[in-house]
């Protein structure tokens, strides 16, 4: 007996919560650092959306692809361990990579494999959590931990190091993440367990009371996806210092946490619409509370609130896909659930930046705009079809 565990002596879900743990953590990097070494690359402003914007395009067109040939995989833990992989051996490639194209292919290589991952996850995670009584919530909750984690400390590793680290810096934490996918347990039921309920062709739910709620809650995410574009000017713009501004920041992202750890307790027995709609309503009111610019005592207790404006509200919605969906189109449907995500975001990032342009943090009323009607397609669907 050894003082530590080999990782096959942990539960599958402390092994799914150690992988979450470093899925999100090269972001969490790339949020603080991708920018400017791209900049010391002779790429423009320009460039360097359109590095971040192509990745984003073709998973539009794939994301769903991916789900359904996950799917028909003896197991999703296969398709997981091999995009892991895929996207930590696609990063060497910078060590290379000159100028806009050759950085713009090695971005897109290493990207897509990651993106790919995270739905084929989450549906994975939440069959695994239902069929074993566990939640699926603390588990994705890790995701955020240790993105805060590099987060908080990316930016005095970078300053110490220089920009040279930073590609090395990227590669170790792709290679800690393939390393932390070798753990990951079994997902799909065993052979002999009992069917469970649910549609098992896309065709059965590709109906207006299952998307209209999808379609709604994605208009929802699109405008959270905002604050980590453009929040942190608009703030800086108000007078608020960068110190704070990242507490700011931080704040959201603990109360995220929190109601990860906490769904399974706090909303026993609601609804999934029910929480959908709770989670847009909540929005709508934060967002045009931020129109109004409003000083730092309200600032804060706005940031406490994304808990239940985007964490309550993705948890519903996972768990509304799997409350209709069998196993057989797991991936495929939460696969479906992303690219709406990706789209509203992209109509969104378009308008707000216009609006912002003109009314600065009265580009918020646009939010709440956005929010307001997908809290309507959600709210429609009940008509449509009472649970």
């Amino acid at each position: 007996m050894t003082a530590i565990s080999r990782p096959r002596d942990l539960s599958p879900e402390a092994r799914t919560a150690f992988y979450y743990s470093t899925l999100f953590m090269g972001g969490a990097l790339s949020a603080v650092y991708s920018g400017v070494w791209m900049a010391r690359q002779g790429l423009s402003p320009d460039e360097i959306g359109a590095v971040n914007a192509v990745p984003l395009g073709f998973m539009l067109l794939l994301n769903w692809l991916v789900g359904r040939l996950a799917d028909r995989a003896a197991d999703w833990r296969g398709v997981i361990v091999a995009a892991s992989w895929l996207a930590a051996l696609a990063p060497l490639g910078f060590f290379a990579a000159e100028g806009f194209w050759g950085i713009l292919l090695v971005w897109t290589l290493a990207g897509l494999p990651h993106m790919a991952t995270i739905p084929v996850l989450d549906a994975a995670t939440m069959r695994l959590t239902a069929r074993r009584g566990t939640a699926f919530g603390p588990l994705r909750a890790w995701g955020t931990i240790g993105y805060l984690v590099v987060l908080m400390g990316a930016g005095w590793v970078m300053e110490a190091l220089g920009q040279g680290a930073y590609v090395p810096l990227l590669v170790g934490l792709a290679g800690l993440k393939a390393l932390a996918a070798l753990g990951l347990p079994r997902f799909r039921a065993p052979e002999g367990t009992p069917p469970a309920p649910g549609a098992r062709r896309m065709r059965e739910v590709m109906k207006p009371w299952f998307l209209l709620p999808l379609v709604g809650w994605a208009a929802v995410y699109a405008t959270h996806l905002l604050i980590n574009t453009f929040q942190g000017l608009l703030w800086q713009a108000q007078g608020i210092g960068l110190g704070t501004v990242g507490l700011l920041i931080a704040l959201g992202a603990a109360s995220e946490t929190l109601v990860f750890f906490l769904y399974g307790r706090l909303f026993r027995g609601w609804r999934a619409r029910d929480l959908m709609l709770a989670s847009a309503v909540l929005s709508v009111l934060r967002w045009v509370a931020m129109a109004q610019a409003p000083g730092l005592p309200w600032l804060w207790l706005l940031q406490a609130t994304h808990g239940l404006t985007y964490a309550m509200g993705f948890l519903a919605c996972v768990q509304f896909i799997a409350n209709w969906t069998h196993e057989d189109i797991a991936a495929e449907a939460q696969g479906l659930f992303v690219v709406l995500q990706q789209g509203m975001s992209v109509a969104a990032m378009a308008g707000f930046g216009w609006l912002m342009a003109g009314w600065g943090a009265g580009a918020h009323w646009g939010s709440a705009a956005f929010a307001a009607a997908g809290a309507l397609g959600i709210w429609a669907s009940w008509r449509l079809q009472e649970p």
